[in-house]
């Protein structure tokens, strides 16, 4: 019972401490949403690996900072997330 007890407090803590009710205790809530589509990139590009072709990747989304996204018919896309 004892048990119980402890962890239903706990549980209530937590939930305070992220519904901001307990003043002066804060929790950083970051979060990215990435979209559900995927374009027709046919390679890649980085600063950090020069003029090499690198695996295309989907959407800025999933590609590193800095790297443009080579898709086909020519067109480039710098993404800077």
């Amino acid at each position: 019972m004892a048990t119980y007890k402890i962890w239903l407090m706990s549980l209530m803590i937590t939930g305070a401490i992220l519904a901001d009710v307990i003043p002066g205790v804060t929790i950083t809530k970051t979060a990215i949403a990435c979209p559900l589509y995927c374009l027709e990139v046919e390679y890649m590009t980085c600063p950090s690996s020069g003029d090499e072709k690198l695996p295309p990747r989907c959407n800025c989304c999933l590609a590193p900072k800095n790297c443009t996204l080579h898709l086909s018919g020519s067109t480039s896309i710098h993404c800077t997330k």
